[in-house]
């Protein structure tokens, strides 16, 4: 599924992605994959799962082909490539 981000809480390592005019679907952030946080407008690509809370994005990828997913952080120490995004 392709949706993009609504909500991320830096802090707190997780957020919510649009669905519609259905509830969010969240994601934390141990289900991302290539980046540490994501920002709020990126295009995401993701598997939904439910659970007892609802709808939950797993296998979370940023979408390449979006124009806002310039910069990702893949860890505390590294410096910035062109594979996703970053707050």
């Amino acid at each position: 599924m392709n949706t993009i981000v609504k909500k991320w809480f830096r802090d707190k390592e997780y957020g919510f992605l649009e669905n519609g005019s259905a509830r969010d679907i969240m994601v934390k952030k141990n289900d991302l994959i290539n980046c540490q946080y994501l920002k709020v407008g990126a295009t995401v690509e993701f598997e939904c799962h439910c659970d007892k809370q609802g709808l939950i994005a797993k296998n979370v990828k940023l979408k390449r082909d979006n124009k806002q997913n310039s910069h990702i952080k893949s860890d505390r120490n590294s410096h910035y490539s062109k594979i996703g995004v970053m707050t």
